[in-house]
């Protein structure tokens, strides 16, 4: 009952010392990033004559998630082996280990604090985090840049119906033009309307186009007929508008997972496929708080062992880690979105390696 009890407060003790060491380390770099930001977009936010209050309320209260949502796996690293380092060098940990408590068993109070974080972590990420991104990145676009904006703007091929299918050769943002327009009529799968013309131009909303130049192909069977309006011009109603055609880069991380999960299955109806992009920020909501788990115990195992160098080694293998960590995850996504790795793979490929790393350095330091 003695020994129970004992073990309860070593998780209680280990429990709190990471929490506590995890929640410092966060406020600590959230701070330094907030004053290295400033230093940077000082010079914008008076060119925009915005007050101290519109900048803080509008962008850095934002802000602070949105560095947070990036960065927590790497918080949970750093601040496990600054406190583990720390008991290692105090030898606390040598004298759990003595009175007979396995290494594994000390790992408990560790991934039970990390899968609190995790919890956290995903809930943020999936339906807090995208609403402060969505505040920050309006203002972004409002007072600083406009860069994460992009106009697909030729050969653009979507379905605006079930039976309907347009192809677009240019767009032009400058007076939401069409250049190159067809339409395609399908009924029972086979195609019965071909519409052409040559110039398309945006004239109100929602959805009203001028057609210029057009001419109209019908099938029926082996009969086929033709009608060509050469300088002539028509509006007509189209379920498409000019914002079919501008790409905000930004746009997945002001969604919430549900509203991610909308837009995929809308952009898969148009028949525009699901970008790779977007597919990839759907499974790291998931795979990014697992981390906090893999690189906690990567961390515990690191740093339970007590070295010559302290506490100061024992951190510059956590950078190293964590950089590494991040540098696979940034070309995982890359690689996944540009060749054939599934999106899934991409988002959970760094866990699975670090999660090898991590089983390889329990095992090691059980001896």
């Amino acid at each position: 009952m003695f020994y129970f009890s004992i073990i309860k407060k070593i998780d209680a003790y280990i429990i709190g010392k990471y929490i506590s060491s995890f929640l410092f380390t966060m406020l600590l770099i959230s701070m330094i990033s907030v004053v290295i930001d400033f230093s940077e977009k000082i010079h914008k936010f008076i060119d925009a004559d915005l007050s101290t209050l519109e900048v803080i309320k509008g962008y850095y209260l934002p802000f602070i998630p949105w560095i947070n949502g990036l960065m927590w796996p790497l918080f949970s690293l750093i601040a496990v082996i600054f406190f583990t380092s720390r008991l290692a060098k105090n030898t606390e940990l040598l004298a759990i280990l003595s009175s007979g408590v396995s290494f594994n068993r000390i790992l408990v109070p560790y991934i039970t604090a990390a899968s609190i974080l995790a919890t956290i972590f995903w809930f943020g990420k999936n339906h807090i985090i995208p609403y402060s991104n969505k505040v920050k990145n309006d203002f972004e676009y409002e007072y600083l840049t406009k860069k994460h904006l992009k106009t697909r703007n030729s050969d653009v091929h979507f379905f605006l119906g079930p039976n309907e299918k347009v192809h677009n050769k240019y767009y032009s943002k400058r007076d939401t033009s069409v250049r190159g327009f067809r339409i395609e009529t399908f009924e029972d799968g086979k195609l019965v309307k071909v519409l052409k013309a040559k110039k398309l131009v945006f004239k109100e909303a929602p959805n009203r186009w001028t057609i210029k130049d057009y001419e109209v192909r019908t099938f029926n069977g082996l009969e086929e007929t033709l009608l060509v309006e050469a300088k002539v011009e028509k509006d007509t109603t189209l379920n498409m508008t000019p914002s079919d055609f501008i790409q905000n880069l930004k746009e997945m991380e002001n969604m919430t997972t549900g509203d991610l999960k909308e837009f995929i299955e809308r952009e898969k109806d148009k028949g525009l496929g699901a970008s790779k992009s977007f597919l990839i920020q759907l499974h790291q909501r998931n795979s990014e708080p697992f981390s906090i788990i893999i690189l906690t115990i990567i961390g515990a195992a690191i740093a339970s062992r007590k070295v010559r160098g302290g506490m100061g080694l024992h951190l510059a293998i956590g950078v190293t880690l964590g950089a590494a960590f991040v540098i696979i995850t940034q070309f995982s996504a890359t690689f996944s979105n540009n060749l054939s790795l599934s999106p899934a793979l991409g988002a959970w490929l760094p866990n699975i390696l670090f999660g090898m790393i991590a089983a390889v350095l329990v095992i090691k330091s059980q001896k």
